[in-house]
């Protein structure tokens, strides 16, 4: 496995993968790596021949009120997950590297980030827009794979790859979770005993909406109430927001259709948690 922090250097070991008709993958991270990480990783092996993970803590997805410093960078720990993978080439540069002085070009979207993460953190998705586009430019990966727990995140990224023509194919994975049901988090090492098992309220709300919608339920609103109340009723919970969208737009819905996504956030003492879960009729 190589280990490299330049651009110059990514280039390169993805040139010589690809002259010999290797198909290069992408799993873009910001470390502190799990077993959810690691099922993109083995997606990705699955379809391409030259895995390349991205570590990088991006600073601008991160809004003025969180704090970048205590984001957890275990490197060492990411570089072992990632031997035992048989991962390629892991980059993991600097933020001058990437971000060098004068940078002023960003990317945006104009209607999918403007409500549920984007409505709570108004400049996240412009920063991962950005760092996405970095590094596809970088990698120039013919796939690239992403979780379906950050739900809202790869929307945004297929849409970009399809408004701007990017000649990668985006893959999004199965959210993995605890026995109990616990969506996988890197956030998850701030909850306290007692609040871990508060913060399966986040998925009990939408276990909640797809037993009421696919029992025939109609009125959403009711189910949207529903659920953020079980949220709340727990110790610890402060609900920031429950949706029942359109999977592809994230559009709030009047009445059910065939395909549909519910999703939560909530801060569970003092750390912030995101969950969903499609439905179909």
């Amino acid at each position: 496995m190589q280990v490299v922090k330049t651009v110059s250097d990514v280039r390169e070991a993805v040139a010589i993968a690809r002259d010999g008709g290797e198909r290069i993958g992408c799993v873009p991270t910001m470390g502190a790596l799990h077993a959810g990480h690691m099922s993109l990783v083995e997606d990705c092996r699955e379809r391409s021949d030259f895995v390349v993970l991205t570590i990088f803590v991006n600073p601008t997805q991160f809004s003025p009120t969180e704090d970048l410093s205590k984001y957890p960078r275990p490197l060492e720990d990411d570089l072992a997950k990632c031997r035992e993978a048989d991962v390629d080439l892991v980059f993991t540069p600097e933020v001058p590297m990437l971000y060098p002085q004068g940078f002023e070009t960003y990317v945006e979207l104009q209607h999918i980030p403007n409500r549920l993460e984007g409505a709570h953190r108004p400049t996240h998705f412009r920063g991962v827009a950005t760092i996405v586009t970095k590094l596809f430019n970088i990698v120039q990966p013919d796939v690239a794979c992403f979780g379906q727990k950050d739900y809202q995140q790869q929307t945004l990224i297929r849409r970009m790859v399809r408004d701007l023509d990017m000649p990668v194919e985006i893959v999004v994975c199965p959210t993995v979770r605890e026995r109990d049901g616990l969506a996988l988090s890197s956030r998850n090492v701030y909850l306290s005993e007692s609040e871990r098992r508060s913060a399966l309220s986040l998925y009990a709300s939408l276990q909640l909406a797809q037993e009421r919608i696919q029992s025939g339920e109609t009125d959403l609103h009711a189910i949207r109430t529903a659920m953020h109340d079980l949220m709340a009723s727990r110790e610890y919970v402060s609900p920031d927001y429950v949706s029942l969208a359109d999977p592809n737009t994230l559009d709030e819905l009047d009445t059910p259709v065939p395909h549909m996504v519910a999703l939560v956030a909530a801060r569970v003492g003092k750390t912030r948690l995101i969950d969903n879960l499609v439905i179909e009729l």
